[in-house]
């Protein structure tokens, strides 16, 4: 099997699902007095609903599911009219009006809660989410992820009554209660914990207490590190403090920000041109100057006391059971966090926990799940932390990407495709070249199989032209290294959160039970059997095929009828020339260290092969840039197994079909490299001067080109 480069080319380089500002369209929270109150001490999972209320939820998951199903036309042409944010997500506003409400009539103890934007989409198989609200105690954190946290999972928050004092200890038991019971319910299906600083304490000493449960956890800051914070001195202030002086949660957080507006300031000047900016800005003002005394209703004065000492038994309990935690964790760590030293403590955690993964948001604040910016969704996919069952299914567990999510990696490489202009071409079943992709399938499964260029350069525009063009995700199958964690990672290796955005667009590790789970959903996969070492190839060897002598994908393929298309791209020697290849840097000593370490500490694939397959030395060969030149598609006329399902059976016919397939790519290769030579619009000079003089021609993907 082959795959998708690994850890080196700038596709995996983009990230921009974290640092992402938009315009806030305000608006109050809706029913919220209706919100859904689940006691902690109920057998059942359900919300109040009944018998006929069960059914009824169901017959609406399945109409919204035929709905969806229906819905034909696509949404992704135009990536620039794309909302950059759901229709029905809230705002910071709305948190601090659902805090009115929820503080208007509070008392009694702790409780659970499903917020009502949770309880209408929520598939029965979904699993539960338990969210475990850090210093505020609302269970309201999550407002502005209900709307697409509702689609995946169960969500129950934990709201804790501003005049309650229960200890971290019976919290504990509490969750721990709900836990077990909702295991032993659905004992195959995980159960995630949302914990936000002293949330998080919460949900690790849980773990720790339970460690043959399938727990996940998804840790915002985690008050462990409260020894070390600025906020464990203010105890002994508050307590000898009189009660005239103000200290309450608005004047802590000015005190550690130094300027509270500076976070608001920072989300609104991103968002937009001046006048909008200057719009916004004063609206923002004047909510947050209406919403600052809510924050002192929220956290009293001796409620704060209470809280503080809070977080000091829940950071000591926490850290004292570190070493029982089992679960899978990823923890969300914020770069400008006043309150709590958080990126050294994410570090102090990942060596401490056997399975944990760090995402870092370098300009968020503590209160992470409150930022615009910040998609908690968006990241769960990302890291590969969704699943429904005992292992993640990349069929069945796949989300596919939101129509947002889409437009913030559109408009991260905007600057790609506008530099490449690509021409796409493929081939009709009368096997008519045509311009676009009219050619390729829209049922699956079909197996796009092809030339991988130098880093891997033509990957993104090739699955973003097929989403916007034909509605179609394209899920590349990718080498192992951008899925597994590396300890103690030194440059260049990279992080795992830089294959974010790839493992958002369905990318998954190569394997034969992944490309099986694949062909049997019927999906539209990309393999390029060269894999690495055709991607980080030598001097001289662009355009060459590095292919292994097995026909790995043809029996596979043939058993699902896939169809089969053959692909070649070319460009890459109009961007870059390498100046020092594989061997070159081999004659380096600290270089040569450099790459031995890190192919060792990488995934092996084809143990078994010989030859040049299986010179598969990860690197990052030298190159010096040059004038933009232009990719080229061209999908070769596709292959229908269908036909041949009983012929393909024989090894001697699979090998004919692979050699096939394998002479029709270098056919699309050469038919390229003749045709470009004619194109006039080859160099990136000529097409600026083209848009230039033909203001509505702005696609990059709708430049004219060469005659077919």
């Amino acid at each position: 099997m082959a795959a998708i480069s690994a850890s080196t080319y700038p596709a995996a380089g983009v990230s921009p699902f974290s640092q992402r500002s938009a315009t806030s369209s305000y608006g109050g929270i809706r029913n919220l007095s209706r919100i859904l109150a689940v006691s902690t001490e109920r057998g059942g999972r359900g919300t109040g609903f009944g018998q006929h209320g069960k059914h009824e939820k169901q017959k609406l998951n399945q109409k919204v599911v035929k709905e969806e199903s229906e819905v034909t036309p696509n949404i992704y042409a135009n990536p620039e009219k794309l909302p950059e944010f759901e229709e029905d997500k809230k705002w910071l506003k709305d948190y601090f009006e659902g805090c009115k409400e929820m503080i208007r009539s509070d008392g009694g103890p702790p409780r659970w809660f499903s917020p009502l934007e949770c309880s209408s989409s929520t598939s029965p198989d979904c699993p539960l989410l338990l969210f475990l609200p850090g210093i505020d105690g609302t269970g309201l954190g999550l407002i502005m992820h209900h709307h697409k946290l509702g689609k995946m999972f169960n969500v129950w928050c934990l709201h804790i009554p501003v005049q309650d004092r229960t200890p971290f200890n019976e919290l504990v038991k509490l969750v721990e209660r709900t836990v077990r019971s909702e295991n032993y319910r659905s004992p195959n299906r995980p159960i995630y914990l949302v914990g936000e600083s002293i949330g998080a304490c919460l949900a690790i000493s849980v773990a720790a207490r339970n460690p043959d449960m399938d727990l996940v956890l998804v840790l915002s800051n985690p008050a462990t590190s409260f020894s070390q914070s600025q906020l464990q001195p203010l105890i002994p202030l508050l307590e000898m403090m009189p009660d005239q002086f103000p200290i309450n949660l608005p004047y802590i957080l000015s005190l550690a920000t130094g300027n509270p507006l500076r976070v608001l300031m920072d989300n609104v000047v991103k968002r937009g041109p001046l006048p909008q900016i200057i719009g916004e800005l004063s609206q923002d003002l004047a909510t947050m100057s209406s919403c600052l005394p809510v924050l002192a209703d929220i956290v009293p004065r001796q409620t704060l006391l209470w809280k503080l000492n809070l977080l000091k038994s829940g950071s000591a309990c926490g850290n004292s059971c570190l070493h029982a935690v089992k679960a899978q964790l990823l923890i969300l760590c914020s770069g400008r966090d006043q309150l709590l030293p958080s990126q050294e403590e994410s570090q102090r955690l990942q060596k401490a926990l056997p399975d944990c993964e760090i995402r870092m948001f370098e300009e968020s604040g503590h209160f992470l799940f409150l930022e615009d910016n910040v998609d908690l969704v968006t990241i769960i996919k990302g890291a590969s932390f969704y699943r429904r069952g005992k292992h993640f299914d990349c069929a069945s567990d796949f989300m596919p990407p939101t129509p947002s999510e889409f437009k913030k990696l559109h408009d991260s490489i905007s600057w790609v495709l506008t530099a490449t202009s690509p021409v796409m071409l493929s081939t009709l079943e009368d096997g008519k070249v045509v311009r676009g992709l009219a050619g390729i399938p829209s049922e699956g499964p079909v197996l796009f199989v092809g030339y991988h260029m130098l880093m891997g350069f033509e990957v993104i525009p090739l699955v973003a032209q097929i989403m916007m063009e034909r509605n179609i995700l394209v899920r590349g199958i990718a080498h192992p290294a951008m899925f597994i964690r590396v300890n103690d990672r030194r440059p260049p290796e990279p992080e795992l959160s830089d294959f974010d955005v790839l493992r958002v667009m369905g990318a998954v590790p190569v394997s034969a039970a992944n490309f099986y789970k694949l062909m049997s959903s019927k999906s539209h996969a990309l393999l390029y059997p060269g894999g690495i070492r055709e991607a980080l190839h030598r001097k001289g060897e662009e355009y060459k095929l590095f292919w292994p002598d097995k026909s790995e994908f043809v029996r596979m393929a043939a058993r699902f009828g896939a169809k089969i298309i053959p692909f070649g791209v070319v460009g890459e020697d109009d961007f870059a020339e390498i100046i020092l290849d594989y061997n070159d840097l081999m004659k380096i000593p600290w270089r040569r260290e450099e790459i031995e370490r890190v192919t060792s500490r990488t995934a092996k694939l084809r143990t078994d092969a010989s030859g040049e397959i299986a010179n598969q030395q990860m690197h990052i060969p030298w190159m010096l840039p040059k004038f933009p030149g232009r990719f080229y598609y061209y999908f070769g006329k596709p292959i229908l197994t269908e036909e041949m399902k009983v012929e393909l059976r024989e090894k001697k016919k699979c090998d004919e079909m692979y050699l096939h397939i394998k002479s029709e790519v270098e056919g699309c290769i050469d038919f390229l490299k003749n045709k470009r030579e004619k194109d006039p619009y080859r160099n990136l000079l000529s097409r600026v001067l083209y848009q230039a003089s033909h203001p509505g021609s702005t696609s990059p993907f709708h430049l004219p080109s060469f005659d077919l």
